[in-house]
């Protein structure tokens, strides 16, 4: 019996779950947490997957191995292999304005002016830059730290990092970098539909002429990145929590954790999930590339050969949190006082631009409370706004991905914050639409381990996925239009 790997390196923790490689059986799991922040040393990931590995109780009889990782996050190596400074990550908004700057110029330089610039963006790579891709946070590094940019070598994603790790880091030096489709389309500089990167689009962001840059090789979705050396007794072989990286581990390409989540719950064409995790995504999977211009839909790749468009936000999960918090209860008390507002709260709506918002893009944007009356701020009226004014977020994105010709025909939730009863009984109050929730599950990790099995074996694996439980509930249109109004307010305001 083969076993395989799956690790998901996400923002918060780093995940492993060890599986048998033709059925999918779960044999064993383990987890370690990440620092908080939006700039992290790598580091810190590389001694979480240690110690993740060691509570999974080692890799001595794992035949392959697949990372999926937390996407855009910036690693800037030198040419010696260091890190260079922290790794600035996906929800850090300090390159809002390096964003707007890079739309403008790539206008000028390809289009027909600044105005033109979107439309160039959408067409060279699928997206249209938000402060959370690798290539603003490329032209902040430019800028405001001019020395620090004029010593990059190389860029890897957090996937790339700790998969270069794995097959000996800076002593097999950069030209060993790989990376897969999925996650370098999120990168801002490679154009899915081909998987070239755009060396003009990486100079603009750097300043500098990048012709010695060295950007990880792009494999293909069952390609092996290489195999594990041994390094017992060498860099990373030792570690209190974990045995050693035994040699010979076959290493699978890896892939963003969107991208992974797809991998994990089978998506094929038709299916679109919605997920509630630290940020809040909406995926699909199509069989021809997305480029939209208004920046709504990014034009991912998916980890099959297909593609991924995506609708993301910055704020998920902790949006319920912040309000649970206020409460002062519990997840079921929190639950339960949701279930017993009205649809619409009363007419109390909360608009959750707590940490700024991708979609839409108000990298500076703040939450708000809006409609409040003696009669409806009640705690049930504040718990009900906050899962509607979440699902309401979300349920842009739904719209914006289906806008694009994508085929919606059966929608899942998935993430920590889908385990909410009260998020999925209002879903459908929301969405207007049937939704699938499926068993809580590592789906990322998930997907990793599948595209281990791939790798190993030659086939892509059927394994059994988790049954889901179907949602039916009567749509609340009153709910979509009053969060739009209100919504907006802030936008005009901007």
């Amino acid at each position: 019996m083969a076993l395989v790997a799956g690790i998901d390196s996400s923002t918060q923790s780093c995940k492993v779950v060890i599986r048998d490689a033709a059925t999918g059986a779960l044999m064993r799991t383990g987890s370690a947490p990440h620092p908080h922040g939006t700039e992290v040393d790598p580091d810190a990931w590389w001694e979480a997957l240690l110690a993740a590995i060691g509570e999974a109780g080692g890799l001595e009889d794992v035949s392959a191995l697949a990372i999926s990782g937390q996407q855009h996050g910036m690693v800037a190596l030198d040419a010696a292999g260091q890190v260079i400074r922290d790794a600035l990550l996906w929800n850090d908004t300090r390159s809002a304005p390096a964003a707007a700057a890079l739309i403008s110029e790539l206008g000028s330089l390809r289009g027909t002016g600044p105005d033109d610039g979107a439309r160039v963006w959408a067409e060279s790579t699928g997206t249209v830059p938000v402060a959370s891709l690798t290539v603003t946070k490329l032209r902040w590094l430019a800028d405001a730290e001019p020395e620090n940019a004029a010593r990059v070598a190389a860029v890897a994603l957090p996937h790339d990092w700790l998969t270069w790790r794995l097959l000996g880091g800076p002593a097999v030096g950069l030209e060993a970098l790989t990376t897969d489709r999925s996650d370098a389309s999120g990168t801002g500089y490679l154009d899915p539909s081909t998987s070239e990167y755009d060396r003009e689009i990486l100079s603009l962001a750097l300043r500098r002429d990048t012709g010695e840059v060295i950007p990880p090789r792009v494999l293909g979705p069952a390609e092996p990145a290489g195999v594990t050396p041994d390094q017992r007794g060498g860099d990373g072989g030792t570690h209190p929590a974990s045995s050693a990286i035994p040699g010979g581990i076959v290493l699978g390409p890896g892939c963003g954790d969107n991208a992974g989540a797809a991998l994990g719950l089978g998506m094929v064409p038709g299916d679109v999930t919605l997920s509630f995790g630290t940020s809040g995504v909406v995926s699909a999977v199509t069989s021809r590339p997305v480029r939209d211009p208004s920046g709504l839909v990014t034009g991912f790749a998916d980890a099959t050969g297909n593609y991924l468009p995506l609708a993301v936000t910055l704020n998920g999960a902790q949006v319920l949190d912040a309000v649970r918090t206020l409460l002062g209860v519990g997840h079921a008390d929190f639950d339960r006082l949701a279930l017993a507002a009205e649809p619409g709260a009363g007419g109390l709506t909360l608009v959750p631009y707590f940490q700024g918002e991708r979609t839409p893009n108000l990298p500076e944007a703040s939450g708000s409370l809006l409609g409040m009356t003696l009669a409806n701020t009640t705690r049930e009226n504040l718990a009900r706004a906050a899962v509607e004014g979440l699902l309401a977020l979300l349920a842009d994105g739904l719209d914006a991905v289906a806008a694009q010709g994508v085929p919606v025909e059966r929608v899942r939730l998935i993430g920590g914050a889908a385990r909410s009863r009260a998020l999925q009984q209002i879903a459908p109050t929301v969405l207007g639409r049937q939704v699938l929730v499926p068993e809580p599950g590592e789906y990322v990790a998930d997907g990793a381990a599948r595209q281990a099995a791939w790798v190993l074996t030659g086939n892509l694996p059927e394994w059994e996925t988790s049954p889901a439980a179907v949602v039916d509930g009567r749509a609340a249109p009153e709910v979509r239009a009053r969060y739009g109004a209100r919504a907006g307010l802030y936008a005009r305001r901007r």
